[in-house]
Formats: C-alpha cells, sequence, structure tokens
C-alpha cells in the first residue's frame, strides 16, 4: 500500500538525501525540469535519467540513460514518466537497489507499487515532492528537523 499519511511521507523525505529523477527534462517547460530545481534547491542530489537526451546536463548534473549506470546508492527514484511505463521504472528502480519509488501526479500504476513494495520498497503515488515538502514544512537537507 503507498505511503499516505503525512508523517510517513516526512520521514521518507527527511531521510532522502539522493534522488534518480526518470523523465527528467532539460526543456525549461516540462514540469520535471522545475521539480529538480526546486529539489536541488533543497539540498537534494538528483540524478537525470533519460535516455534521449543522456550525456547531456540537466541543471548541472549528468544525465544518465539507465538507473544501472549511476553506480551509487539511491534513497528514492522519483518516476516522471506516463502510468504504462510506471512498471519498467518501478524493475529498474528495483535492479538498482533503490529504497523508494515515488510515482509522480497522475502516474498511477497499482501493479507497479506493489511489486515495488514487495521488493521491499517505500512507494509513494500520485503526489509531487515539490508540492509535499512546502505543504509538510520540511526543512531542507542538512538542516534540523
Amino acid at each position: 500500500m503507498p505511503l499516505t499519511r503525512d508523517e510517513d511521507i516526512y520521514a521518507l523525505l527527511a531521510n532522502t538525501r539522493t534522488i534518480a529523477m526518470i523523465g527528467a527534462s532539460d526543456r525549461f517547460d516540462r514540469p520535471s525540469h522545475r521539480v529538480m530545481a526546486f529539489l536541488q534547491s533543497r539540498g537534494y542530489r538528483v540524478l537525470p535519467v533519460n535516455p534521449q537526451i543522456t550525456g547531456e546536463h540537466v541543471h548541472g548534473e549528468y544525465v544518465w540513460r539507465e538507473l544501472s549506470q549511476i553506480g551509487e546508492p539511491i534513497d528514492l527514484v522519483d518516476i516522471f514518466r506516463r502510468p504504462q511505463a510506471a512498471g519498467e521504472a518501478v524493475d529498474e528502480a528495483i535492479a538498482a537497489g533503490a529504497k523508494a519509488v515515488w510515482l509522480q501526479l497522475g502516474v498511477i500504476d497499482e501493479e507497479a507499487a506493489a511489486l515495488a513494495e514487495a521488493a521491499g520498497l517505500k512507494v509513494v503515488m500520485d503526489r509531487c515532492p515539490a508540492i509535499e515538502i512546502p505543504r509538510l514544512g520540511i526543512p531542507p537537507v542538512g538542516e534540523p528537523r
């Protein structure tokens, strides 16, 4: 069952440091572009993943083709993909050893969520961390909680 209680979402975000963003974009008009900038402004390290712009940089970070290339621990995988592609993204997150997956607003896939939970990952679905962080009053990374 995806996390829905405010205290559970707060705990997840408060203990997250590194976020891999599947579907990150270099286009200013895309929500993922704005959300990545917001998360970085709050002290999170955000590693963009997008096979269409691999090797480029978004907000100063190298863009990876897939999660498996990153080679460092990932606390949370933020999924900016269509619901039909959520299952594949969750499979990548599980294989990469991520601790949690976050399916963005409008990304609802109960089967993918159940798969992630069965693999021991925490799941948030149909929410945006750029909305939840200010709503819950989560301080920037490194500041007292």
